[in-house]
């Protein structure tokens, strides 16, 4: 068995992983810190997925880091293009250096004796238990299963003679030139890939069982491109990101407030973009009202310029069952298909699985309460970096590694070896930590942990108000419990105590300097 003794250890490599190391070695540079990443590579969620298409559904101006300008011309980015970005900056930064690969985290076991967890990771090729000791533990693997795509149970599989496929599956062995395919789906995934293939398959139809709300953007930033010619690439990508960040969230309040109006804006824009006479209602009106699920993005109109070309055609049905030629929908209608392609959804999956203890106690995370959207409820030293439902991933991501950065260099700064949210307030009411409709979001919300009515318990899913309550906030407040190691405990990566008298002196947090 191998170990490691670093001051904190983040878990993942992908943009959330790569982000938080540089704000970590930026802000305490005086604090050691590895990543283990499960794959062979870096990028994540960019490496990760393969499908025809990938790209981003938020701007690259707030998806991409707050410290590295995104450059390109394209806001909206295609999936390689990410990973570059993603990878460079590990690269420009020494983080690269930094990753260890090929270990699957699967269990931390926290000691208070010790102030410091134990990380067993598998190495994914041998199955040999690698061992992290470490005082901090910071969770940036996402929250999707990497193992499996959600597929509904369809009728009928087994008798379709043709290829069926899950995005998170795809393989570039996956031949869809001249044939005929169906997308089962209307999220994200299904709005990029149609008119991808649409290139070149003989004919696509996207299966929708209800719509999904879409809007088309140009996918060059107008007004970056005026910023980048008059200021510096900072200033530009500052200015830019302000602009999006507050159009994002001023569209997004207009939506919860105003969804009739929201509505008819929308409606408006899909009568700009389809042509005349298509069937609006059945195939773009969703029953829902806009941002109570993720709005989808078409860049340049990609998606409706192919379906006005009738490369892509929209099947809004249930489906009753799979057939050898394809699938059978409710309306009796027969869709012939070459290649099927399941774009229902993800799995989503916490800290990727991971199993928690705390002094000998298993902790179920989905009984805690998230204090600031990133550390839980009654578990020490361990931050959970989740981005937004309603805007770019990153942003929020941003925040979380700013305050954990703030953390631990107040930490460092008292003495305190250990940080615990303490629920002390009755009045909090318990609300489900994620607040949209979505299929993938509904089938998991249980699993996850809980959101309180107050601060700091409450998820405010808007940038400027988490800017007030995350970044500028005082870090001691009534919810959050400081101590130190007992001084009659072994050190926890064996630096000796300074002698001096009392059980409960303070001791050095640094671990592994």
């Amino acid at each position: 068995m191998s170990e490691e003794q670093v001051d904190v250890l983040i878990v993942g490599a992908g943009i959330s992983g790569i982000g938080a190391a540089y704000h970590l070695q930026e802000r305490c540079p005086g604090r050691s810190y590895a990543i283990a990443e499960r794959r062979e590579s870096s990028g994540g969620t960019w490496d990760f997925f393969r499908y025809p298409g990938i790209r981003s559904d938020s701007d690259m101006y707030t998806l991409g880091y707050s410290f590295r300008p995104w450059t390109d011309p394209k806001a909206i980015a295609d999936g390689p293009s990410i990973l570059k970005y993603v990878r460079a900056t590990a690269e420009e930064y020494g983080i690269d250096r930094k990753i260890r690969y090929g270990l699957h985290v699967k269990r931390a076991s926290w000691s208070s004796a010790e102030s410091a967890w134990t990380v067993e990771a598998l190495r994914v090729e041998s199955g040999e238990v690698y061992r992290f000791r470490c005082n901090f533990l910071f969770m940036c693997s996402g929250y999707y299963n990497y193992d499996a795509g959600y597929t509904p149970d369809f009728e009928g599989v087994e008798d379709f003679r043709g290829e069926i496929v899950h995005p998170q599956k795809w393989t570039s062995d996956i031949a869809y030139e001249g044939k005929r395919v169906a997308v089962i789906g209307s999220g994200a995934t299904a709005v990029t890939l149609v008119p991808e293939l649409a290139r070149k398959a003989a004919h696509v139809t996207m299966v929708q069982r209800s719509p999904t709300y879409m809007v088309s953007l140009p996918s060059v930033d107008p007004f970056a491109t005026w910023s980048r010619r008059h200021f510096s690439s900072k200033v530009a990508y500052g200015l830019t990101r302000w602009k999006n960040v507050l159009l994002g969230i001023l569209g997004f309040n207009f939506c919860r407030r105003w969804p009739e109006a929201a509505k008819r804006m929308l409606r408006r824009g899909l009568e700009r973009h389809i042509r005349p006479g298509y069937d609006i209602d059945r195939h773009f009106t969703p029953p829902y009202n806009p941002w109570e699920q993720r709005m989808c993005l078409v860049p340049d109109s990609d998606f409706f310029d192919a379906l006005n070309a009738g490369s892509v055609s929209i099947a809004t049905d249930h489906i009753d069952r799979f057939t050898e030629k394809g699938l059978a929908l409710r309306s009796g209608e027969e869709l012939e298909a070459d290649l099927i392609v399941t774009a229902t959804g993800l799995d989503l999956q916490l800290m990727g699985g991971l199993e928690l203890s705390v002094d000998g106690e298993k902790v179920e995370a989905s009984e805690s309460m998230t204090y600031k959207s990133m550390m839980f409820s009654d578990v020490p030293n361990l931050a959970l970096s989740f981005g937004y439902t309603n805007a770019s991933w990153t942003l929020k991501c941003d925040l979380t590694c700013e305050y954990v950065a703030r953390l631990l260099n107040h930490m460092d700064a008292k003495g305190y070896t250990a940080c615990i949210p303490r629920r002390v307030d009755p009045s909090v009411e318990i609300e489900p930590m994620l607040n949209l409709t979505s299929g993938y979001i509904m089938r998991s919300v249980d699993a996850f942990p809980k959101q309180g009515t107050k601060a700091p318990w409450r998820l405010y899913q808007n940038y400027v108000l988490d800017k007030l309550s995350i970044g500028l906030s005082s870090i001691e407040d009534e919810s959050l419990e400081f101590s130190t190691r007992p001084r009659a405990a072994e050190p926890a990566l064996g630096i000796p105590p300074e002698d001096s008298p009392g059980e409960e002196a303070a001791a050095s947090v640094s671990l592994a300097r």
